[in-house]
């Protein structure tokens, strides 16, 4: 798996060094004196190469200089997360067979700027990290625990048993976001772009919630729902 640009590669130096098996940094770049620092520090290979072979190497994506052969991305065990939700208080997000890469990367960004999320992802019909991932989460991989499951309805349901308040993102027919009141520990359950939640897992949700649109044929897209909805979850746990 590889990493572009400065600030994917810069925050796993600084978060899972070890992870990185090689750095190529382009000529008289800007931040090379930091990351040649940090790179001897953790005994990483680093290689300084012209512009031309940059470029041929990230295939034309914008590289901003930098990139890394890093380790594949790292899931735990939906037990361990859980047990980590519980002692640490996070939010769990479950993805109902998101599909777009670039939406779970802007989730994932997102979340790791809020703090104190994690995504829980089916194994199949679904998205999973990749450098398509990395490259728009811009680092935030490194501070967001995901775990992937067999299946996704019995992770709610053992969430559900574990304390865990079920409420899921629904297009129409659901509470208004500005009405809603949480219950924690909360999890949250969001849809495909297509379908949205399957209707297996709607009969698990303690509540149904929605944005309302006040232009009614335009929506937003399934990551900018999500933060919406993340914000208020962190804006109401501040004030329980």
């Amino acid at each position: 798996m590889r990493l572009f640009g400065k600030n994917p590669v810069i925050e796993r130096i600084k978060v899972n060094p070890r992870s990185i098996k090689k750095i190529y940094l382009q000529e008289a770049h800007p931040d090379a004196l930091y990351i040649k620092k940090k790179a001897r520090k953790w005994g990483l290979a680093l290689y300084v190469v012209p512009k031309s072979k940059m470029i041929k190497m990230t295939r034309h994506a914008n590289s901003q200089g930098v990139l890394a052969e890093v380790d594949d991305f790292t899931y735990l065990l939906y037990e361990d997360l859980l047990d980590l939700a519980v002692k640490k208080k996070l939010s769990l997000l479950f993805l109902d067979e998101l599909k777009d890469p670039q939406n779970l990367g802007a989730i994932v960004r997102s979340l790791a700027c809020l703090g104190n999320f994690a995504i829980v992802l089916p194994k199949k019909e679904s998205v999973e990290v990749t450098e398509a991932v990395s490259r728009v989460a811009c680092g935030g991989e490194n501070y967001v625990h995901i775990a992937k499951v067999a299946n996704l309805s019995r992770a709610i349901l053992e969430a559900k048993e574990r304390g865990f308040w079920i409420a899921g993102a629904v297009v129409e027919d659901g509470q208004d976001i500005y009405d809603a009141k949480f219950s924690y520990p909360v999890g949250l359950v969001v849809g495909s772009e297509q379908k949205g939640i399957r209707s297996p897992i709607l009969k698990h949700l303690d509540m149904k919630i929605t944005i309302p649109m006040k232009q009614a044929r335009l929506s937003l897209n399934a990551a900018q729902a999500t933060t919406i909805f993340c914000y208020e979850i962190t804006k109401q746990k501040k004030k329980t």
